[in-house]
């Protein structure tokens, strides 16, 4: 039992779910639900598909070249049964989607920091186009005023002392 890739939008698909389309030349197309394999009778490129894998390949929101992804890689050389290679080879796998998730984090991180940064920007340019909404008209008023009354209040002794 082999658990195989949606044609249309890379979903897997279990055995006995889905459906198998195979062309007049023999082609096998398989769908994880009737949804892909409506897109696929419409002609759609799953590129252009917004939701699917591909889309998000394409368009730079997954990661797209790592080496873990050649251990998914299909291998029809018949290898014969060793529980020592078994075994191992199990090990390797869980190692190996480990290192995939880290990688896949980190890639997300960084697709996010550069949001994050524009972000803060357009945050920055609001609040100063905006600052008269966020303080008072005469939250800085009473400190002037009472600073002009200290500075004239300065002169006039001044002024008195001279005279």
């Amino acid at each position: 039992m082999r658990i195989e890739k949606c044609y249309f939008c890379s979903a897997p698909v279990y055995p006995g779910h889905g459906m198998m389309f195979v062309r007049n030349d023999c082609k096998v197309f398989r769908f994880c639900r009737s949804k892909c394999h409506k897109n696929f009778k419409k002609k759609r490129n799953p590129r252009k598909v917004r939701w699917t894998k591909a889309f998000r390949k394409s368009s730079g929101k997954e990661l797209t070249v790592d080496n873990a992804f050649e251990f998914e890689k299909r291998r029809n050389a018949p290898v014969k049964y060793q529980r020592e290679l078994w075994s191992k080879s199990v090990e390797a796998m869980k190692k190996v989607q480990e290192i995939k998730e880290k990688r896949q984090a980190r890639f997300v991180m960084n697709r996010l920091k550069k949001n994050k940064e524009l972000q803060t920007k357009a945050d920055i340019k609001e609040v100063k186009q905006n600052i008269h909404l966020i303080e008072a008209p005469h939250a800085g008023k009473a400190k002037q005023l009472e600073e002009k009354m200290v500075v004239t209040l300065q002169q006039d002794l001044e002024m008195a002392e001279i005279s």
